[in-house]
């Protein structure tokens, strides 16, 4: 008897373990030039090389000064200017000020600074308007307040993006110690696929899903490795299996329901694959297989003590990028060292009625478009796209998140608050 359907809380929570499992693995490293890093995920951690900021900081433009003598709205003396990146006066004398500007060092002795609209300026003298006073540290980034030098900043796993690459070049990085690229073999299985360029005969079908794999690889980090396009045969399986056997992870695309030419889970099973599990209870997305290979012998994975991971994903191309998103992706994650190894979720507000018309018992992830641009207080809105099944990419280009509808909600309401998941 076949074993039952994992739920999507049930299969998330097995790909989690195995991340985590797979999370304690270090994977290989390289230097990179900064300008490279992006995408990549951080293999050592990142320390302040010096105080951040390395001085008293001012946030404004305006007149360093001291919060209780200006608060008197008494005058006080201009004793200078400064500059972003010039030296200032070695101390600021009681009963002056002096002019500074955004990200200038704030000389000694003063201890807040006036904002430039909140003063006035008569006769080389300045003052603060009332009824407006100053307290101590008002506009003013005191030195080491944002990092202590030898602070660790950045922990090993943390995926790179533009923030984490202004952090180190502050730092005075110009290179960083990244983990390498997972190595993704993409194997797309089907008699009716042919090239991107090819003319199609009757029963033919462009295959999409190889490249939208590869950019969703590369999008996550990994290194795609499309592999040339499997029969619905065996022995066609077996080659593609034998010659994927170097990379550490492994996805086919297709082939895994229960047709009578869906060959892909025999075929794993014939190269020893443990399987997870082998379907999941939702929509689109439920014949998905989840596995893990034993290593070819003489290979990298053999030598490092390492099985390769597997997805079976469902061949229809809307299919294919949830489940990838989905369970593929945190594996992935894993793999490549990242201490953040899930799907990404978020909150909006349901723009209008849905009502079920399907099954009961399946966790739904319907293409979406979202308005993120939401007023103050409110959440993004989200709208479900029509779509004619799980093969309509006009739908799916035209979406950007997934609209989730858990397995016992037959009827959302305009303004219900929703989960989504977001690419």
């Amino acid at each position: 008897m076949p074993a039952a359907l994992l739920s999507f809380d049930e299969a998330s929570a097995v790909v989690a373990r195995c991340a985590s499992r797979l999370s304690s693995r270090i994977p290989a490293r390289e230097l990179v030039p900064l300008a490279q890093a992006a995408g990549r995920v951080l293999a050592h951690p990142l320390f302040a090389d010096s105080d951040h900021p390395p001085f008293p900081r001012s946030t404004r433009d305006g007149f360093a000064c001291r919060a209780a003598e200006a608060s008197t709205h008494g005058f006080l003396a201009l004793a200078g200017s400064i500059r972003a990146g010039e030296a200032p006066a070695p101390h600021l004398a009681a009963g002056s000020a002096c002019e500074i500007m955004t990200g200038a060092a704030v000389p000694d002795g003063a201890d807040a600074v006036a904002m430039l609209e909140h003063v006035e300026v008569v006769d080389g003298r300045v003052r603060l308007l009332p009824p407006r006073r100053l307290v101590s540290g008002e506009n003013i980034v005191v030195r080491g307040a944002q990092a202590r030098a030898g602070d660790e900043l950045l922990p090993p796993g943390t995926p790179i993006t533009a923030a984490q690459i202004a952090l180190a070049a502050s730092c005075g990085h110009s290179s960083l110690e990244v983990f390498w690229r997972t190595r993704v073999a993409i194997l797309t299985t089907g008699d009716e696929l042919v090239p991107v360029d090819a003319e199609l005969g009757p029963g033919q079908i462009r295959n999409s899903n190889a490249p939208m794999l590869a950019a969703l690889v590369a999008a996550a980090g990994g290194d795609p490795w499309i592999l040339p396009t499997a029969a619905d045969n065996a022995a066609s399986l077996d080659r593609a299996l034998d010659q994927a056997g170097s990379a550490d992870m492994l996805l086919i695309s297709g082939g895994v329901s229960a047709g009578k030419f869906d060959l892909v889970e025999p075929a794993l099973a014939r190269f020893g694959a443990q399987f997870h599990f082998t379907g999941v209870r939702i929509q689109p997305g439920k014949p998905l297989v989840f596995g893990e290979l034993p290593s070819q012998p003489g290979s990298l994975l053999q030598k490092e003590g390492r099985t390769q991971c597997c997805f079976g994903l469902p061949g229809n191309p809307i299919s294919t990028a949830v489940t990838f998103q989905l369970f593929a992706a945190p594996v992935l994650a894993a793999l490549a060292g990242s201490g953040a190894p899930s799907p990404r979720f978020a909150l909006a507000q349901l723009a209008k009625d849905h009502t079920r018309s399907f099954k009961p018992g399946l966790t739904r992830f319907l293409p979406a478009r979202c308005t993120y641009a939401a007023a103050d207080g409110q959440l993004p809105r989200v709208s479900q796209i029509h779509m004619e099944g799980s093969g309509d990419l006009a739908a799916f280009a035209r979406s950007n998140c997934f609209l989730v509808i858990p397995d016992n909600d037959a009827h959302l309401e305009e303004g219900a608050i929703v989960r989504i998941l977001l690419p």
